[in-house]
């Protein structure tokens, strides 16, 4: 692999956390613990069931979006559909870390297994023009679900943080564009920019931190010259990232967020959020709407199954926005977020 540009986030062969970015006073967590944790770790199965009917899956991902507005469809964990209107009212489809797979593992007979299937089917999907992946983690990266795309015929651009177009090869996708944070893109209609995140990869016990992870904002020009902005934060810890997306990026319209794998806290701090985390960067984000994800597919870590979206709820009343800010959907479902003003100043 040839080596990288040094950056505050890079060293020329490994990335990590800048301190620009980390809560102040954070102190690391080692990785022996981290490890240990994983080996003695139990699963009881009574905060988890084996398995969930999703309910009937509401609206219809074929329909373009109203006007004005951003249609998001949530798929699982963090796949989401979505479908945004362009000035002269086309449609440009994303789809978001896509995982169908019944595990998120490099082995299909083991590893974490997925609780409920996808809320849409990989065949049931429109065209699609994009795919962003945040990171290399499996439950992010899933080969066999972007072969299975790239046999569909749709040749999407795929767009990557650093370093992880090589993890590609071998699927068909035939055009993938790497990103650095804050680098951006234009394809089909869209401004893609990758933002900061506070996370890790890795795919192998070989290649820890040899990629890069980030986030995406998402900007299309809409009716009467409005920016329509989407952020997809894949996947974080909290730190001082949100209100630097915010300042170079204009707030969000949507911000999809990521809400649960935060048990043991003290492990688990430095690479992803709370609900109450996840609540406190939406409003630094001053999004107009957010929506959960990242929960209720796989069991990553210790919490119940339903604590996270009930903490998030808790968590926004005590902020002091009202209930439908920041929610989660259902698996499968499908509704129009309305772009406007922001409405946190």
């Amino acid at each position: 692999m040839p080596p990288f540009r040094v950056t505050d986030h890079c060293d020329g062969t490994r990335f990590y956390n800048p301190p620009a970015i980390l809560p102040q006073g954070w102190t690391p967590r080692r990785l022996r613990a981290l490890a240990i944790w994983k080996w003695q770790r139990n699963r009881p199965p009574s905060d988890w069931p084996a398995w969930i009917d999703n309910p009937a899956p509401t609206g219809d991902p074929y329909q373009p979006p109203a006007p004005g507005a951003v249609q998001v469809t949530f798929i699982g964990h963090s796949t989401f559909l979505l479908r945004i209107a362009r000035a002269d009212g086309s449609v440009v489809t994303v789809l978001t870390d896509p995982i169908f797979s019944q595990r998120c593992s490099p082995v299909q007979w083991a590893g974490p297994k997925r609780v409920r299937a996808p809320g849409r089917a990989l065949a049931d999907l429109p065209p699609i023009d994009v795919i962003l992946v945040s990171h290399c983690h499996y439950d992010h990266m899933d080969l066999p679900s972007l072969r299975a795309l790239a046999r569909r015929g749709d040749d999407p651009v795929v767009v990557v943080p650093l370093g992880n177009a090589r993890h590609l090869r071998g699927t068909g996708m035939r055009r993938v564009v790497e990103l650095d944070w804050w680098e951006g893109v234009e394809t089909a209609g869209v401004r893609i920019t990758a933002t900061p995140a506070r996370h890790a990869t890795a795919r192998t016990p070989f290649d820890r931190n040899r990629s890069l992870w980030a986030g995406f904002m998402m900007q299309v020009p809409g009716a009467e010259g409005r920016m329509q902005r989407v952020f997809f934060a894949g996947d974080t810890a909290h730190g001082r990232h949100w209100g630097m997306i915010r300042e170079r990026l204009g707030a969000p319209d949507v911000a999809l967020l990521p809400i649960v794998a935060y048990n043991p806290r003290d492990l688990m701090a430095g690479v992803h959020v709370t609900p109450e985390e996840a609540c406190a960067g939406f409003v630094e984000l001053g999004a107009r709407r957010g929506i959960g994800m990242h929960f209720g597919t796989f069991r990553l870590t210790d919490e119940p199954m339903d604590e996270p979206a009930q903490r998030l709820a808790r968590a926004v009343a005590v902020a002091g926005l009202p209930a439908d800010r920041f929610t989660t959907l259902e698996h499968g479902a499908c509704c129009d977020v309305v772009c406007g003003e922001t409405a946190q100043e």
